[in-house]
């Protein structure tokens, strides 16, 4: 029997597949009826990684802070998005589809962070463990856990989430509304 987890991978790689060939894949009764925690609210990033054997380079990463509909159908709607709808690349094409490696990350319910200064955020924040949300005049960004991989130092880690979200890279001089989360990752091998 498949793990719980594989069948999240299939399902994102199948909504995929499915857009490019346009073939009907995925019959979503037969899953939630196999796998009923499908129908569980849940919020995912769908992060798409392009290899060829020896480095692998982001492709695509697309996902939703909270829980608003079925887990069945965040994975298929993010996992599309990741593929065809991130701003940053173009659509993805089916001569790539094998070349693609999924990421799919299952995000805790953010919770907002109380602090003074920047100081008092680093004592909060785990590097590794803590994806952050950063709010500032309208503009919001995200980093999942997995971005201090890239940029393990805190204030380097803080400057680029400021410009993800279009604001001054010291916005963090500006006491952003700031949420923590955690999330369970899983990945093709």
């Amino acid at each position: 029997m498949k793990t719980f987890e594989s069948i999240l991978l299939e399902l994102a790689r199948l909504a995929i597949y499915e857009e490019l060939t346009g073939k009907k894949l995925i019959d979503k009764n037969k899953y939630l009826e196999a796998y009923p925690e499908l129908g569980q609210k849940q919020a995912v990033f769908v992060t798409l990684n392009k290899t060829d054997g020896k480095h692998e380079s982001l492709r695509g990463c697309i996902g939703s802070i909270l829980p608003t509909r079925p887990l069945i159908d965040d994975v298929i709607y993010n996992a599309k998005a990741a593929a065809f709808s991130d701003p940053r690349f173009r659509p993805l094409s089916l001569d790539e589809f094998d070349q693609i490696k999924i990421e799919i990350s299952l995000l805790s319910i953010p919770k907002k962070v109380e602090y003074k200064d920047v100081n008092g955020l680093k004592q909060i924040i785990k590097p590794f463990k803590h994806g952050v949300i950063l709010k500032l005049s309208g503009r919001q960004a995200t980093f999942l856990p997995q971005v201090w991989e890239q940029i393990p130092d805190f204030d380097l880690f803080f400057n680029h989430l400021c410009q993800k979200a279009g604001l001054p890279g010291n916005c963090l001089d500006y006491h952003p509304e700031i949420y923590i989360y955690e999330v369970k990752k899983i990945e093709e091998s």
